[in-house]
C-alpha cells in the first residue's frame, strides 16, 4: 500500500506536490458522470478536495456510449518518488437503478481486499474510504445540477496496476490483483513518508484482525531474512518498518499485539538504543560518545574508548569490540529494548530486539 524507500532531499521547499490516486479517480468519475448525463465531457474537470482545494485535471481519455461513460486521468505525483506516478486512472460510470446508491467495483489493475483489518472489508475493491466519499459527492453534485438521481456503478481501472502493486505492500496485506485507490487529503506531499507510516499501521491492523500471535517489524530485507531464518511466521506477520520505529511504536501503544520482534542492523539500532525514533541517516546520527559509554560499562580498554569517540562508523567500532570479545551488540540490543518498552508504556506486548550484521546473521538479541 505504499511506495518504495527513497532518500529525502535536504531542501524540500521547491518540490512540487502531486495528486493521489483517489483524487484522480474522483476527477475521472466526475467527468464520466457529467458526460453520461449531458453528453459532453468537462475538460479540464474541477473537483473539491477535503480541505477545500479545487484543482483541475486534464483528461487523457474519454469515451461515451448510451449506457456507459469512461474518463481517464494520468496521475501526477509531483516530485514524490511514487510508484503510481504516471499511471492512468480510469473511471467507468454506469447509471444505477433508482435508490440503489453508489456501487464501487474493481476493474483492471485495482485490487480486491481479501483479509480483515483494513479500512475496507474483505470482498470489496481496494478503494479507500475518503476516495469513496469524494466520488459519492461528485455523483450527487452533478446529479443535482442536472435533475438526475444520484445512483451509479463506478468501476475504477488502472492498466498495469497489477504490476505496480508488486512494488507495494498490497500482496502482503491481502490485496490481490492490483493497486489501492488511496488518499486522505487528495494531495501528495513529496517525501512526507505519510504513505509508508500509513502502510505500517495497516499491516498491524491486518495482523491483529487475523489474530496473529507474533509479528516482526524489520528495517529492511537483510533483517527480514534473519527473522525468517529464526521463525516460521506467515507473510502477514512481517511489517516493513523501514526507519519509522517511532511511528510504529506509537501505533502499537494503542493497538498492541501479543509479541513483536523488532529487527535491524547494528548502526541503526545503536541510534534506537540512544533514544532516536527515526533511524534515517538524514534525521539521526550514531552518537559515538554514547557508544563509548556502553563500551566503558563493558570494561573496554582506554585505547578502544579513545578510538570509539573518534571513529568514523559504528560498524568499525563493532569489529574492534568483537576482536576484544566484548558483547557490544548484545548490550545495544538491551538498551534498544529499554527504549522500546518506554515508548510502549503499558501496552501488553512482549518485545524482542534482534540485531543483524550485514550478511543477515544474528549478532545481538534482547527479550523481555
Amino acid at each position: 500500500m505504499t511506495d518504495g524507500a527513497h532518500e529525502k532531499p535536504e531542501n524540500r521547499a521547491d518540490l512540487r506536490r502531486g495528486w493521489t490516486t483517489g483524487a484522480c479517480a474522483t476527477a475521472a468519475t466526475k467527468a464520466a458522470w457529467t458526460a453520461l448525463l449531458t453528453g459532453a465531457f468537462p475538460d479540464p474537470v474541477q473537483i473539491t478536495l477535503p480541505k477545500g482545494q479545487t484543482p483541475e485535471f486534464a483528461l487523457a481519455i474519454h469515451e461515451l456510449n448510451e449506457d456507459t461513460a469512461r474518463a481517464g486521468v494520468v496521475k501526477d505525483a509531483g516530485d514524490d518518488p511514487d510508484v503510481t506516478h504516471g499511471a492512468l486512472i480510469i473511471s467507468q460510470v454506469e447509471r444505477g437503478a433508482p435508490g440503489s446508491g453508489i456501487v464501487f467495483r474493481a476493474g483492471e489493475g485495482v485490487g480486491m481486499v481479501t483479509k480483515p483489518g483494513l479500512p475496507i472489508p474483505p470482498g470489496e475493491p481496494a478503494i479507500n474510504p475518503v476516495p469513496r466519499v469524494l466520488m459519492t459527492n461528485v455523483i450527487a453534485e452533478v446529479a443535482v445540477e442536472h435533475n438526475a438521481h444520484a445512483d451509479a456503478i463506478i468501476t475504477i481501472h488502472v492498466p498495469g496496476g497489477d504490476k505496480i502493486a508488486k512494488q507495494t505492500w498490497n500482496p502482503r496485506l491481502g490485496i490481490v490483483g492490483g493497486i489501492s485507490i488511496l488518499g486522505t487529503t487528495g494531495i501528495v506531499i513529496p517525501y512526507s513518508c505519510a504513505a509508508w507510516i500509513h502502510s505500517i499501521h495497516r499491516g498491524i491492523d491486518v495482523a491483529r484482525a487475523l489474530d496473529t500471535p507474533h509479528i516482526a517489524a524489520c528495517v529492511g530485507s537483510t533483517s527480514e531474512r534473519m527473522v525468517q531464518a529464526l521463525y516460521d511466521l506467515p507473510e502477514t506477520a512481517y511489517i516493513d518498518m523501514g526507519d519509522f520505529v517511532g511511528g510504529m511504536l506509537k501505533y502499537l501503544r494503542r493497538h498492541p499485539v501479543r509479541k513483536i520482534s523488532i529487527a535491524g542492523g547494528f548502526a541503526k539500532f545503536t541510534k534506537l538504543a540512544n533514544g532516536d525514533m527515526d533511524l534515517h541517516s538524514s534525521r539521526s546520527q550514531v552518537d559515538m560518545a554514547f557508544l563509548a559509554g556502553i563500551l566503558e560499562d563493558l570494561g573496554a580498554s582506554d585505547d578502544l574508548l579513545a578510538y570509539t569517540r573518534n571513529a568514523n562508523t559504528a560498524l568499525d567500532v563493532l569489529v574492534r569490540a568483537s576482536a576484544d570479545n566484548l558483547p557490544l551488540a548484545e548490550a545495544i540490543a538491551a538498551k534498544a529494548h529499554e527504549q522500546v518498552m518506554e515508548q510502549l508504556r503499558d501496552a501488553d506486548t512482549n518485545v524482542e530486539i534482534l540485531i543483524s550484521d550485514r550478511q543477515g546473521n544474528l549478532i545481538g538479541r534482547s527479550m523481555a
